[in-house]
């Protein structure tokens, strides 16, 4: 089943939301859907009183019920479930060793406090380094279609001072998919030596704007090539990338983003920019890994 879209689920209208988004996906990859709810019985009175045989039961009803909801919604598309006992992060990074993508929920809190991406989501995403699509509840209203026209725009920021071939990849190919367009967001900051200049001559400004556009489109170029069909743009401003990006997730219909892997001791760190992006970002959120 190498490539199949896995989703997690628990239950809960995000992970429902999130289940709904993998299985819109699946369909226009056209390849199985598989759910998975871990059980991590230790930890677990999440359901108190329930004991062992509850949990169990609970967890077939979770997948059984999520299974139902989307084979009606899409009758041909294969979906299979799976309940490994494990924390449920390290159960997720197992499970998707073989996918294509992994899509979790997250739900909102409201006016500009942004989305809870709680702690399995956040340790699921540093966990793995297959693609990682965090869902909010309401976002299945956007998924991604599987009709003509170009439908929302996809979002992808761009990094010139290290190489992200494949979160490039991965959003021309998402663009590819669904027939929509394609806005690439770099945000750029002036020279630190710049602070100690008493007067500014804005033509530097504009010059450097000028130098960093002319840098995104070297890097955007084999992509163009390699995909002529995707109408792609670009938004060079100076400010946080992470900022802009979460400007441009509003009406998007993904927002796509890096991880640079680094292993360490202490663990994953996730960068600034996809930090702010998962948490602030309107549209689902792609977090890609690369070197």
């Amino acid at each position: 089943m190498k490539n199949h879209v896995t989703v997690g689920v628990d239950g809960s209208p995000a992970s429902r939301a999130a289940a709904r988004w993998a299985a819109q996906e699946a369909v226009l990859r056209q390849v199985p859907l598989r759910l998975v709810h871990a059980v991590d019985r230790p930890l677990d009175p999440l359901l108190p009183g329930l004991g062992r045989p509850g949990v169990d039961r609970w967890a077939d009803q979770v997948l059984t019920e999520a299974a139902q909801e989307l084979h009606g919604r899409h009758p041909h598309l294969e979906i299979t479930s799976r309940c490994p006992t494990a924390r449920p992060a390290a159960a997720l990074a197992a499970e998707v060793a073989d996918a294509g993508l992994l899509v979790l929920g997250s739900r909102g809190l409201g006016g500009l406090a942004g989305f809870i991406v709680g702690s399995v989501a956040m340790s699921t995403v540093a966990a793995t380094d297959t693609p990682v699509v965090l869902v909010r509840v309401a976002d299945d209203r956007n998924g991604p279609g599987t009709g003509p026209g170009p439908g929302p725009g996809i979002v992808v920021g761009v990094d010139i001072h290290e190489a992200c071939d494949p979160v490039l990849a991965f959003a021309f190919e998402e663009a590819d998919r669904r027939g929509c367009p394609l806005r690439a967001v770099h945000g750029w900051k002036m020279p630190s030596a710049y602070s100690y200049v008493p007067f500014f001559d804005p033509d530097n400004e504009r010059d450097i704007c000028r130098s960093v556009t002319h840098m995104v489109d070297d890097v955007l170029l084999p992509w163009r090539r390699k995909f002529p069909d995707v109408n792609v743009g670009h938004h060079v401003v100076m400010g946080s990338a992470g900022e802009h990006l979460v400007r441009a997730s509003q009406g998007a219909a993904l927002v796509v983003v890096g991880r640079r892997v680094r292993r360490s001791p202490l663990g994953a760190h996730l960068g600034s920019v996809a930090h702010a992006v998962l948490h602030h970002a309107a549209a689902p959120v792609a977090v890609i890994a690369h070197g």
